[in-house]
């Protein structure tokens, strides 16, 4: 038996990591959403630039992530998740406490910043950093509980903003930060500090690439062109979900087909855990990448159809669970596991530079030009992306039958 099935991936980091990966997402990102009107009244200002502030944010913060990767493998992804969950707290209760538009925004970047610090990046490097044999199947198994991030959050924000402003809901998540995530990541710092000292002796199992050097270069290019347009169409329709399909006329039908989105994506991720061993994780990149503009295609389609936005939220649900899995496995895959996170960390950045305009532009295109033209513009967007994949594949394919022709000629 070889030693990535006989090794068994770690159950325990796994579970918590689970649990503070539903709480950064559901506090830190899907909430924003629910409570951004209220932020809006409050400030003045258009729903447009509410979103835009947003989109700055996730700008500047994308701006710190190569930084933030090179941090990781120095320090550790455990320390450095420790310290941005004391930081998104911190964050957090800033934003509650902004008496005006600029400190709101300073708070937001925080807030995105930290955001980086302890979500799926530095989640995967962690898992990559406790066991890389089988950190593809462990960081599959992380985003098979994350994936109920929005279904838990978005009805919480919802219910928790009904009874209270939306400063008070930012208060109640600082706290969950401050008391369940801080600590659950300094334990598994500890942890991993721990198992290293006992395994000093041993020589290190390391994930070998699967590309040789001379391809290296325009493999990771397309790799990140593709997972940045999939962000873009992520980022864009995950934050205006609910706004689209009511702007589509399905009216209060929007909120329960939105909340489809996240069991889809825990779906997907669970049919890649029992069915996707034999596929190669730029198969499944490639598959994630077709289902996200094949969703949008059935939305426009079918408009204003309750079955058609229920197909779309699945289908799109499905492409978005398992692009959350392969983000993570195909940079390994490809790359292998040295310098995984710093290589995580330029992808990270790249891809927030990108879809940090997302949420702004899509509000923009819908106030001028319409929801269905909008949908059509993101749907060219993310056919981009499955032709960015598709010359990753041609790519191995050609060095494949150079060095097949090559040896025949040597023959």
């Amino acid at each position: 038996m070889s030693t990535t099935l006989a090794e068994k991936p770690p159950v325990a980091a796994i579970l918590a990591l689970g649990l503070t990966q539903i709480i950064g997402y559901g506090s830190l990102y899907y909430s924003f959403s629910i409570l951004a009107p209220a932020m809006a009244r409050d400030l003045n200002w258009s729903s447009e630039w509410i979103f835009g502030a947003l989109s700055a944010a996730l700008l500047i913060g994308g701006l710190a992530a190569p930084t933030t990767g090179k941090r990781i493998d120095r320090f550790g992804a455990g320390r450095v998740m420790t310290c941005g969950s004391a930081i998104a707290a911190a964050a957090l209760v800033a934003c509650a406490f902004s008496s005006g538009k600029v400190a709101f925004v300073a708070a937001l970047i925080a807030i995105e910043t930290a955001s980086n610090l302890v979500q799926y990046g530095a989640a995967f490097a962690l898992l990559v950093q406790i066991k890389p044999k089988v950190a593809q199947r462990s960081i599959t198994y992380l985003t098979l509980i994350a994936g109920f991030a929005s279904t838990i959050f978005w009805p919480i924000t919802s219910a928790l903003h009904a009874h209270m402003s939306w400063q008070a809901v930012y208060l109640i998540f600082a706290a969950l930060n401050l008391l369940v995530c801080l600590p659950t990541h300094a334990w598994l710092s500890r942890s991993v500090s721990e198992t290293r000292k006992r395994d000093k002796g041993e020589t290190v199992k390391h994930v070998e690439p699967s590309l040789p050097p001379s391809v290296r270069t325009p493999a990771f290019i397309l790799m990140v062109m593709g997972f940045a347009l999939e962000s873009f169409v992520n980022a864009a329709l995950l934050v205006h979900m609910v706004p689209v399909l009511s702007g589509l006329g399905l009216g209060a039908m929007a909120v329960m087909v939105g909340t489809l989105f996240g069991p889809s994506q825990v779906l997907s991720r669970f049919t890649n855990m029992v069915f996707g061993g034999g596929l190669s994780q730029l198969t499944l990149a490639l598959i994630s990448a077709v289902l996200l503009p094949a969703a949008l295609a059935i939305l426009i389609v079918t408009a204003p159809s309750v079955p058609g936005a229920v197909a779309f939220a699945v289908v799109f649900g499905l492409g978005s669970g398992l692009s959350s899995i392969v983000q993570g496995t195909l940079p390994l895959a490809l790359f292998g596991s040295e310098g995984y996170g710093q290589r995580q960390g330029q992808v990270l950045a790249i891809r927030l530079v990108i879809s940090s305009a997302a949420p702004f532009v899509l509000a923009f295109l819908m106030e001028n030009i319409g929801v269905l033209w909008s949908l059509s513009v993101a749907a060219v967007i993310g056919a981009i992306a499955v032709v960015a994949f598709i010359a990753i594949g041609r790519l191995a394919h050609l060095l494949d039958r150079s060095r097949h022709t090559l040896g025949r000629a040597e023959t």
